[in-house]
């Protein structure tokens, strides 16, 4: 049985698991994320040695947000992560012994969804990872679709509002700064300096703690009624649904699977929002609708997904 280790990068932990080829994790490793290049390399080794210690594995997949080489050997820039035009996969290969690629991580859980999960058989698939921000990726026929420098599709910074709230990227108004957990907890802010008496509970927490108000905790406070929170949450709903409709737009996508850390609140606006995508698509009524799911393999998406492309690299 072929094993091979997928890598999730993430800006405050790495976590690994020892896949095998129908998309089962074996056994797993974490550790905290470390600043500078030679650390988290280091990191890195130690935890992908600690599982090939236990499991005989066979290559290595990388999965991080960032901008990827369309050899997918190299990061030329990760926001969270110190990885500036470095060649990484060779550098890793060469700690490891093993064949290593490097992938952008929403590419990887795409990847595992259309083999193992939610996107199982469908042609044109768009993944959206709702989280800190917007991950994306673009599946035609099962294949990546990673654009002319490897670096497609940033749906995430599509500019859906004119003018509006800065964005991390250094343009305004992006998709992600309106739609994701971050967004969630921004809007919330907002809607109560416009009505400060309509929510107590969220005010006292916001006074305690003003990174406290987080987009679970919305997203938990909707769940048990609060008004400010339910009225956050419907404008995501509709923020999701109008980004998508240019979405597909461009794509025409059969299928959105929607990932990430906020798709586990999806039963609060998903209904809303293919509602919202279904009235603002253009030529809708006149057209097939995409379907829009959750993804199924939730935070085990990208270190299944970068494992089986290192198992098809080999």
């Amino acid at each position: 049985m072929t094993l091979t280790v997928g890598v999730d990068v993430g800006g405050t932990s790495v976590r690994a698991g020892v896949v095998d080829a129908s998309g089962a994790v074996l056994d797993t490793a974490r550790a905290p994320t470390p600043g500078g290049e030679s650390a988290l390399e280091a990191t890195l080794a130690r935890v992908v040695g600690e599982l090939a210690a236990r499991h005989r594995v066979t290559a290595v997949g990388l999965a991080l947000a960032g901008f990827v080489t369309p050899d997918r050997r190299g990061v030329r820039f990760a926001p969270h992560l110190p990885w500036r035009d470095a060649p990484v996969a060779d550098r890793m290969a060469a700690r490891l012994g093993l064949p290593v690629v490097v992938e952008h991580d929403a590419n990887a859980a795409a990847v595992a969804e259309r083999r193992f999960g939610a996107a199982a058989g469908a042609s044109v698939v768009v993944f959206l990872a709702l989280g800190t921000g917007i991950g994306s990726a673009l599946l035609v026929d099962g294949e990546l679709f990673r654009g002319a420098h490897g670096v497609a599709p940033e749906l995430g910074h599509l500019c859906v509002v004119p003018g509006g709230r800065a964005c991390p990227c250094g343009k305004a108004g992006c998709w992600e700064r309106y739609c994701s957990g971050t967004a969630l907890a921004a809007t919330t802010v907002e809607m109560l300096a416009r009505a400060p008496g309509r929510s107590p509970a969220l005010r006292r927490l916001l006074a305690d703690d003003a990174d406290g108000l987080t987009g679970r905790r919305v997203a938990a406070a909707a769940r048990e009624g609060d008004p400010v929170a339910c009225a956050a949450v419907a404008d995501l709903a509709r923020r999701l649904g109008e980004g998508l409709s240019l979405v597909a737009d461009v794509f025409d996508p059969e299928l959105v699977v929607i990932g990430g850390g906020v798709s586990g609140s999806a039963p609060l606006y998903l209904d809303d929002a293919r509602e919202h995508y279904a009235a603002t698509l253009t030529g809708g009524g006149r057209r097939p609708l995409a379907r829009i799911r959750t993804a199924q393999l939730g935070e085990a998406a990208a270190v299944v997904g970068a494992a089986q492309l290192a198992r098809a690299a080999r």
